[in-house]
Order: structure tokens, then sequence, then C-alpha cells
């Protein structure tokens, strides 16, 4: 079983910039896309970013691909998440989560395509 560890979240002031680190607990990490979503107050889960197992294909929610950068290290079995400018309506749980199909062909903005999922970063910006 993968275990999959968020950090970096924490309150932040509007226009400045945040980094979310996930660590997973096992090698196989590597063979798998990972995602990033999150959850705001009173609102569903949404998606946020997404990178292959080999970094090769990444994809964003349109709405924030501008201010938003995922980036994957293997070597060190993390995933990472660079927020710049960030917004008020960015208040939200940060989720990390790990494709349950190894070495797919196509990066998965379904949340119900990801099978492991850590416990969450707040991340809170103030305005």
């Amino acid at each position: 079983q993968v275990q999959l560890v968020e950090s970096g979240g924490g309150l932040v002031q509007a226009g400045k910039s945040l980094s979310l680190s996930c660590s997973a607990s096992k090698r196989t990490f590597s063979s798998h896309a990972m995602g990033w979503f999150r959850q705001a107050p009173g609102k569903e889960r949404e998606f946020v970013a997404a990178i292959a197992w080999n970094a090769i294909n990444t994809a964003y929610q349109d709405s924030l691909k501008d201010r938003f950068t995922i980036s994957r290290d293997n070597t060190k079995n993390m995933v990472s998440l660079e927020i710049h400018s960030l917004k008020p309506e960015d208040t939200a749980i940060y989720y990390c989560a790990a494709d349950r199909i190894p070495i797919r062909k196509d990066v998965s903005r379904t949340s119900a395509d990801y099978d492991y999922w850590g416990q969450g970063t707040q991340v809170t910006v103030s305005s």
C-alpha cells in the first residue's frame, strides 16, 4: 500500500507563492501518475493538476494553469505543486493522489482514477 504525505501548507498572504510537497512511501510511486486536488470549505473536491509517471505529460485545471506548476522527482518519490500569485479563493485543503493504473498513457483529471490519497495540507490565503 502506498502512503502519501503532503506538506508545505499554511497561512499565506494574497499575491505570494507557496510550494506543496507530497512524499510517497514506495518506489512503485515512480510508475504512477500523480495528481493534486483541492477542496474548499462547502465545495466539492476539484482537480488541480496531474503529472504522468515519467513527467512527460501534465494537465491543469484550465483556470489555474497560469499560476500552478506540478513537478515530480522519482528519485526522491516526491511530487510538488508550486502556486504563484495566491488568491483568497485558493484557500482549500490540498490533496495529492496516486493513479490506480501504472504507466497510464494519458494523465487523468478524474478523482475516481486515483486510489491512494494523502491526508491533505491546508492552504489559507489572506487578503
